[in-house]
């Protein structure tokens, strides 16, 4: 395990960087499960203004990972886009930026985070990354409707910042 920092900031998606990020993310995504499954964003709807995008980055500067909080409602948020490069898994980024996340979505009011990610094995390093951080599952939210191709996941959050999520969890490859 790489004892590098790693460095979590709010950014725009549209960097060059970035954008390859979320391509691959992309490509992986439609690779992965049927494409009436995908319901990852693009980097121009990771522009909407409900949306607050974070970046992982090494002290370099090197891209590292990426994540959203997409504000839903008064109350409610949702976390979209989070993938971790092929280069940096293992390093706890995945873990860093939904600490990030978490701490957005507590700075916003919310008081309930929600989440779709894959079935598939692939999605198995997320959805461990979850629970570990004491998301639970549940049935779908919002405008999403039940998919065996989907695993939908809630976390209701505290106002005490000194929540029960692991910051030391091993990143996972894509939610």
């Amino acid at each position: 395990m790489h004892s590098d920092p790693v460095i979590v900031a709010r950014e725009r998606p549209d960097r060059a960087d970035v954008l390859a990020l979320l391509d691959e993310h992309l490509t992986d995504m439609f690779a992965t499960s049927p494409a009436e499954s995908v319901h990852a964003l693009d980097h121009t709807a990771l522009l909407d203004p409900r949306i607050t995008f974070f970046t992982a980055r090494d002290d370099g500067g090197a891209l590292l990972g990426c994540g959203a909080l997409s504000v839903l409602g008064p109350d409610d948020g949702e976390i979209k886009s989070m993938r971790t490069s092929a280069a940096a898994r293992g390093r706890g980024v995945a873990g860093s930026v939904l600490l990030a996340i978490l701490a957005e979505a507590r700075e916003n009011g919310l008081t309930r985070i929600w989440l779709e990610t894959g079935a598939e094995d692939y999605f198995a390093a997320a959805r461990r990354l979850y629970v570990r951080n004491g998301f639970t599952e549940c049935g779908p939210f919002g405008s999403y409707v039940e998919d065996p191709h989907s695993v939908f996941m809630t976390l209701e959050l505290s106002t005490d910042s000194t929540d029960s999520t692991d910051s030391t969890a091993p990143n996972a490859p894509n939610a």
